[in-house]
C-alpha cells in the first residue's frame, strides 16, 4: 500500500509540473479573472457606481408641477400620503419628501412625497351659544375652523356668543361644514335694548348703591372718593352721572359714575 501511494504522488507531482497542466491552469486562471473583471465592470456600469445626484427640494410645490420640474433630472416621484389636511396650507402641495432635500442618491431614484388633501374634510359646527369669545375662538381652532368677523348685538351678556354666521347666514350647531371655513361670531355688547329709569343713588353707601344698580341691571362706572373720605364703607354718594330725573332712561348694562364723600354739606 505504501508503495502504491508513493507512485501515485510521484505521478501527480509529475503531472502538475508538466507543460500541459501549467498551460491549462494558466488559461483557466485567466478565464476566471476575465469573467470576474467583466462582471465587476458590468455591475459598475449598471448601478452607476460612484455616480450620485442631489435630491431637489420639492416642499411647497404643487404636485401638478412636479412632473415638469423633474423632467430631465433622472428622478421619479410617487405620492406616499395624500390624506393630510393643514389649515394654513393650500390643497395639493408637497409638505414632506423622502429622500430629504440635498441628499446624494443614485440616478433614477424614486422620491416619495406627502401631499395635502385636495378636498378638505367635513366637520360639525360645535355648540358655542353663551360661550365667551375667547373660549369660542379656541374651540373653533380645535375643529380646524377660522374666526372671521366679530359682530356685536345688544345683549346684557358681554362678549358671550349669541349665534354663528357663515357666508352671511346663521349656521346652527351640528351642521356639516368644510374644515378651514371662516366663521363669524355674533357677540353680546353688554348693554342690551331694554331701557330703565336712572335711579337716584344720592345718600347711599357703596354697598347700597351697588345693590340698587344690580336691581336695575346697571353697572357701576367710575367710583371717585373726595379728600374727606377716611372710611370708604361709610362714605355716601353725593353726585352721580348721569343724574336722576323725570324721563331720564338708559339702557340696561350701561354704567353710572359715582362720587363719594363724608362731608355732610355735600350730602345736603
Amino acid at each position: 500500500k505504501s508503495t502504491g501511494i508513493n507512485n501515485f504522488m510521484k505521478k501527480l507531482f509529475k503531472f502538475i509540473c508538466s507543460r500541459v497542466f501549467v498551460i491549462n491552469f494558466t488559461l483557466a486562471t485567466l478565464l476566471i479573472f476575465v469573467i470576474l473583471f467583466g462582471t465587476y465592470k458590468w455591475l459598475n456600469g449598471y448601478t452607476n457606481h460612484g455616480e450620485t445626484i442631489t435630491v431637489p427640494d420639492l416642499k411647497g410645490m404643487k404636485f401638478k408641477e412636479l412632473e415638469a420640474f423633474l423632467e430631465g433630472k433622472s428622478f421619479q416621484v410617487k405620492v406616499a400620503d395624500s390624506s393630510v389636511f393643514i389649515l394654513d396650507k393650500p390643497p395639493g402641495v408637497v409638505i414632506d419628501q423622502d429622500p430629504a432635500p440635498n441628499m446624494n442618491v443614485k440616478e433614477g431614484r424614486t422620491i416619495y412625497v406627502t401631499v395635502t388633501r385636495t378636498v378638505p374634510p367635513q366637520v360639525k359646527i360645535p355648540n358655542l351659544i353663551d360661550v365667551s369669545q375667547r373660549q369660542a375662538e379656541a374651540i373653533l381652532a380645535s375643529y380646524g375652523l377660522k374666526v372671521g368677523q366679530i359682530i356685536y348685538k345688544p345683549h346684557l351678556a358681554k362678549n358671550a356668543v349669541l349665534s354663528l354666521m357663515y357666508n352671511g347666514a346663521e349656521i346652527k350647531a351640528g351642521a356639516d361644514i368644510t374644515k378651514g371655513a371662516v366663521i363669524d361670531l355674533v357677540l353680546g355688547d353688554g348693554i342690551g335694548n331694554t331701557e330703565v329709569e336712572v335711579p337716584s343713588l344720592k345718600g347711599l353707601t357703596v354697598d347700597e348703591a351697588l345693590f340698587v344698580l344690580q336691581g336695575s341691571s346697571l353697572n357701576p362706572g367710575a367710583m371717585v372718593y373726595d379728600e374727606s373720605v377716611e372710611d370708604s364703607a361709610a362714605a355716601k354718594v353725593y353726585r352721580q352721572v348721569p343724574e336722576p330725573g323725570d324721563s331720564i332712561y338708559i339702557k340696561q348694562g350701561e354704567a353710572i359714575d359715582l362720587f363719594f364723600t363724608q362731608t355732610p354739606d355735600k350730602l345736603k
